[in-house]
């Protein structure tokens, strides 16, 4: 008889350890993440933006669970504003007290180097006091701060060692450069002053910059629809789009499809309006109200009277009444703290005359705005040239583009936007292809 025994070996199942200095990361700031990738459209983005704003939790959860005294100011934060985190793959000015601070995300840290962005080591609005290594676990639910290395410090390595950024703009910096002891960092911004890491100054040439490359950006950057930024602009192109939100909001407004049913004729006009909006200077028209005109305005506008209703004249203010009276019974009421100006204007030998008029808006559901009316006739009110339209464009898009009916026989357009304070309309008049005037922006500050 055979006897047969069975030999029971021992087995192990091997589990990775996570590191005791893991952060926990809650369902709300996952639903968070989730909800701020799914606002970026750049679908090589998304994950990173997800990881990003982990990153930024994880971070926070870090700061308070050491100490309470740290002010942390998310108001620029990138990672939270979606036009930015679009276009800047890293967590960039956040703000610990009078720290800026920089994180760099990964879902693991197991290469020798560490990609940055050369946004965050190269422009000036973007540059922290300190760069900070974040681990995502993201399976785990649980992140872990690395490392970190200060702007001054990086800086120092990188024009020594004379470190060139690759292709796509990423910075490979050895991650032996980075401190591993990261509560230091903690120490640093308990106790050490901000000066003494100083940071470039932003450059103060930026709008005479952007003066100069905007023919070029004007062709290139409609191929953002398709292109990553690195692919269709240089460096120089993409620091000058970079530091300017109006471009930003521009590109991101494109990529989420706002304006990806126009043609690139309309996209390039938009973009044409865009830069007379950040290049020109503007017409105040809040000084309107104090019955003032500011310096743009004196060499070509002249003032009106208070709105009231006055019997039919040929004065520019009598047939602004009739105008008003006519507007009036269209439904749209001027109201008596209303000011306006008019300016009369040769387009092609076609007399013309603008009438823009503003208020201060102060209902409940349009708080801190104001508005402006625009009128574009003849000086004796006679049909419009068939031809003629108004143009009204901000920062978002071309606002409106008002035409005359010629069955209608039009004696004047007229439209009305709204804005915050912060807010600028472009207007233009044209006749035709090519015969086209520019006016000056109008923005509104009621200050003295």
């Amino acid at each position: 008889m055979t006897n047969l025994s069975t030999e029971v070996l021992p087995m192990s199942l091997e589990f990775e350890q996570l590191p005791p200095e893991a952060i926990s990361l809650s369902q709300s700031q996952i639903d968070r993440a989730v909800e701020l990738s799914s606002q970026v459209k750049d679908e090589s983005l998304q994950w990173q933006t997800y990881l990003n704003a982990l990153s930024l939790s994880a971070f926070e959860n870090w700061l308070e669970s050491r100490s309470s005294s740290f002010n942390v100011n998310q108001d620029k934060c990138t990672v939270l504003q979606p036009r930015f985190a679009n276009l800047i793959p890293t967590v960039a000015n956040l703000k610990v007290g009078e720290y800026k601070i920089c994180l760099i995300t990964t879902g693991s840290f197991i290469d020798e180097q560490v990609d940055i962005s050369r946004i965050v080591v190269d422009l000036p609005e973007y540059i922290p006091h300190f760069y900070v290594l974040v681990e995502v676990l993201e399976e785990e639910e649980k992140a872990v701060i690395k490392r970190f290395i200060s702007y001054k410090e990086l800086s120092e390595r990188q024009q020594n060692l004379n470190f060139k950024p690759n292709s796509d703009w990423n910075y490979e910096i050895p991650v032996t450069w980075f401190f591993d002891e990261s509560d230091r960092l903690l120490l640093y911004l308990n106790c050490l002053e901000p000066v003494a890491i100083p940071l470039p100054a932003i450059p103060t040439n930026r709008v005479e910059n952007l003066e100069l490359i905007k023919e070029e950006l004007i062709k290139q950057l409609p191929q953002l629809q398709t292109k990553q930024l690195w692919e269709a602009l240089t460096w120089e192109q993409a620091s000058a789009v970079l530091t300017n939100p109006e471009l930003i909001d521009w590109i991101y407004n494109l990529q989420t499809q706002t304006e990806n049913n126009l043609s690139i004729k309309n996209l390039q006009q938009h973009l044409s309006d865009i830069f007379k909006l950040i290049t020109q200077p503007a017409i105040n028209v809040g000084r309107w109200l104090w019955d003032e005109l500011d310096d743009l305005a004196q060499t070509n506008w002249n003032l009106l009277p208070n709105i009231t209703p006055q019997p039919v004249m040929r004065t520019p203010v009598e047939e602004f009444t009739v105008i008003s009276s006519q507007l009036q019974q269209r439904g749209l009421e001027i109201p008596v703290q209303a000011r306006g100006a008019y300016q009369d204007l040769s387009l092609a030998g076609v007399p013309l005359r603008l009438y823009a008029v503003t208020w201060h808006l102060l209902s409940e559901s349009e708080p801190d705005s104001w508005t402006l009316l625009l009128i574009l006739g003849t000086p004796a009110l006679e049909s419009l040239p068939s031809n003629l339209k108004l143009r009204v464009s901000d920062q978002t898009g071309i606002l409106v583009e008002q035409k005359v009916n010629p069955e209608l026989g039009n004696s004047y357009l007229f439209t009305r936007v709204v804005g915050n304070f912060d807010e600028k309309f472009l207007v233009s008049v044209s006749l035709g292809d090519g015969v086209e005037m520019t006016l000056p922006s109008f923005a509104f500050d009621m200050s003295r």
